[in-house]
């Protein structure tokens, strides 16, 4: 069945409302998209505000003081965040990420925390529950997320030198409060804190070696990402990236390491661990070596449109479905049965594969559409 395409609140990207099937039983348990790729994670942005402004991720020129953020009502409630997490579990979801922008700066985080940390599986287990954060609030936020049911927090930390990380966050932010926030993190158990480095050559590449330096024997998991053409607004160039390849040759230069197996499958990184056992190391290549065959994520925006891949440029407006739309005639889809059905046909007909194809004719068209910005689904 077709999904009508219909404008969204913001008129920033194109948009459609799923349709509910009409035969069969609504479907439960885990479902294969036509990749035959299953659903195991949700992203959950909260937010598209953030108080940095990282080049690769909200450059100034763009989100400036006239940028016109989305109004409170336009996103979705906690209510309506916790019933969709609790219907793409019973697809097969095990792991929900709350993402942003950045997510701390969402008034009552930790009552949505303690309502995503009560969802259990069919089977009767929780879910893996795991927020990103730019940790500028971190120090004054970690044990209220811990109590509330956070199980482990991800750390987004581009340089160690203060220089550095105030030109790239590009709002003169102290590293210290960030340092302190992953040490807040680490104290009151929202453990193992993973921080991720956006990898930029003749950006931030002289911080390799200085954030391993760092963390050996911290406890902390280093991932390096690959400088990626999310969105349309970062000024990505190939020249810029570093492939994880030749970043592990610089560690291995200096540092002896050897490769760990994944420990799930569609892990992202490829892991790494220094041959005296003191940092476990991460290398995200979605760029140079592409993941999109194990890919097993989905994302949900703050307004409540889901996004099947980082570089997708179309979105399935969910939140339609919960509120209706008055202009339309679409009614709110009081069953969570439904729901659970026009979910399920959305992931059984996904095929995106951006990364796979970048560099081919098919990416140079969807290079074309506009993409969705990192910001706005939290990468």
């Amino acid at each position: 069945m077709s999904e009508r395409t219909i404008p969204i609140v913001d008129h920033r990207y194109a948009s459609s409302v799923p349709e509910i099937p009409q035969q069969g039983p609504a479907p439960a348990g885990l479902l294969a998209d036509r990749l035959g790729r299953p659903l195991h994670d949700l992203r959950i942005s909260i937010t598209d505000r953030c108080n940095f402004r990282c080049t690769y991720c909200m450059p100034k020129d763009v989100f400036d003081a006239h940028y016109e953020f989305l109004r409170h009502a336009d996103l979705l409630r906690f209510e309506e965040i916790d019933r969709l997490a609790r219907v793409f579990v019973q697809l097969g979801v095990r792991k929900l990420r709350i993402t942003g922008g950045e997510p701390l700066l969402r008034k009552g985080v930790e009552d949505l925390v303690a309502m995503l940390a009560a969802i259990r599986t069919p089977e009767g287990d929780p879910v893996e529950l795991t927020m990103t954060t730019n940790a500028s609030i971190l120090a004054r936020k970690a044990r209220a997320l811990k109590a509330a049911g956070l199980n482990r927090i991800t750390v987004s930390l581009d340089a160690l030198d203060d220089r550095v990380f105030r030109r790239m966050n590009d709002v003169d932010f102290p590293v210290r409060t960030v340092l302190d926030g992953i040490a807040e993190a680490q104290a009151v158990g929202l453990a193992p804190v993973k921080v991720n480095m956006v990898v930029q050559r003749g950006v931030n590449d002289d911080q390799i070696l200085p954030m391993i330096e760092h963390f050996r024997g911290s406890g902390v998991v280093l991932r390096f990402i690959e400088f990626m053409d999310v969105g349309n607004t970062n000024g990505w160039r190939m020249d810029q990236v570093v492939p994880s390849a030749e970043l592990i040759q610089r560690i291995a230069a200096s540092h002896p390491l050897h490769p760990l197996d994944p420990t799930a499958p569609g892990e992202t990184a490829e892991r790494w661990l220094l041959d005296d056992g003191s940092l476990e190391i991460g290398a995200i290549s979605s760029v140079t070596r592409a993941f999109c065959r194990d890919c097993n994520r989905a994302r949900l925006s703050m307004e409540g449109k889901l996004y099947l891949c980082l570089f997708a440029t179309h979105g399935h407006d969910l939140r339609a479905l919960l509120r209706g739309d008055p202009q339309t005639g679409l009614k709110p889809v009081v069953d969570d049965a439904d729901l659970r059905a026009a979910l399920a046909q959305v992931w059984s007909r996904r095929d995106d594969r951006y990364s796979e194809l970048r560099g081919t004719e098919a990416a140079a068209a969807l290079r074309a559409e506009r993409k969705v910005e990192m910001s706005y689904i939290g990468g």
